[in-house]
């Protein structure tokens, strides 16, 4: 437990500095939203470039990657439909919504949390790709197309999503890794140096964001949305890869313990900072990411305890 302890104490201490300045106003009334738009536009790109062009693919196409991939989506198609059903939310928060049941902290916390707690930061890298080439591109596409201004012409519509910064960087990492070209390093630093920025970044947005705000506030949050959210990601996607993982690929012991740890990690930041950048869903994903992550640290014990 000392590596998950480890792990959130990193994040809580970024957040909390995140809050300090919010409140002491040291960035400024627009802090958050410029810092959000940074994050989103330049240093999170750098960051899915540099990650997957000097990835090893070979390592990343595990059976973890299944295991990652169909519980992720699972959860987030089933957030989709329940909450249109249901909830009748609109397109843009239902996108958000299911990114908050569905998109997993794979970097800030998954990486710290495979290092301490798995002993090897390969298991969270399979998910980590994932979320970057399929999961994230369709969901901004999703978000692109829904918020278009009205009277967009069909060239706007078909190209909108190739202009996402964030897809055109993973896809271009992507290929690099594919075609095995290695990256000449005078040009590959500024992108790792840039990457640098969007974790820290993430984490100082959200805790700008929780200046002058409670939580789950009655009249402000929508508790429903957060609520079926929390428990999608926190109970529904560890159980779903447990069922996965031992009965369907034949995963044991420390294999099996493994992507039901990543299936267990919280919202990630990054959610908040696409609702951000497209100005919906922005509680929804706050209250989710801060539910979640105080909620996984006992889910985290739970599976430690039952597993090992």
């Amino acid at each position: 437990m000392s590596g998950v302890v480890a792990g959130f104490t990193v994040i809580f201490v970024i957040i909390a500095i995140g809050f300090v300045l919010g409140r002491r106003g040291t960035l400024g009334a627009e802090a958050q939203t410029v810092l959000s738009r940074l994050v989103f536009f330049v240093a999170t790109p750098a960051l899915l470039f540099d990650a997957l062009a000097t990835s090893d693919l070979a390592v990343i196409f595990s059976p973890n990657l299944y295991v990652a991939a169909a519980s992720a989506f699972v959860v987030a198609i089933a957030y989709f439909v329940i909450a249109a059903l249901w909830l009748k939310r609109s397109v843009p928060e239902l996108t958000i919504g299911a990114l908050c049941a569905g998109y997993v902290n794979s970097a800030n916390l998954g990486i710290p949390i495979a290092v301490f707690v798995l002993g090897d930061a390969s298991f969270v890298a399979p998910l980590l790709l994932f979320q970057i080439v399929v999961l994230s591109p369709i969901a901004l596409t999703m978000l692109d197309l829904s918020t278009m201004r009205a009277g967009a012409s069909r060239l706007d519509t078909l190209t909108a999503p190739f202009k996402n910064p964030i897809v055109l960087a993973g896809a271009a990492g992507l290929a690099v890794a594919v075609s095995g070209w290695t990256v000449p390093a005078a040009i590959l630093q500024p992108f790792h140096l840039l990457g640098g920025a969007s974790v820290p970044g993430a984490l100082l947005a959200f805790g700008l964001s929780l200046q002058g705000v409670r939580v789950l506030e009655k009249g402000t949050s929508p508790r429903r949305d957060v609520a079926l959210a929390s428990v999608l990601k926190i109970v529904v996607q560890p159980l779903l890869a447990y069922a996965m993982g031992r009965y369907l690929l034949g995963l044991d012991g420390h294999a099996l313990f493994a992507v039901v740890v990543v299936a267990a990690l919280p919202t990630a930041q990054n959610v908040f900072v696409y609702a951000s950048a497209y100005g919906r869903g922005m509680v929804l994903s706050r209250d989710a990411a801060l539910v979640t992550t105080l909620a996984s640290i006992p889910a985290i014990g739970i599976v430690a305890s039952l597993l090992t």
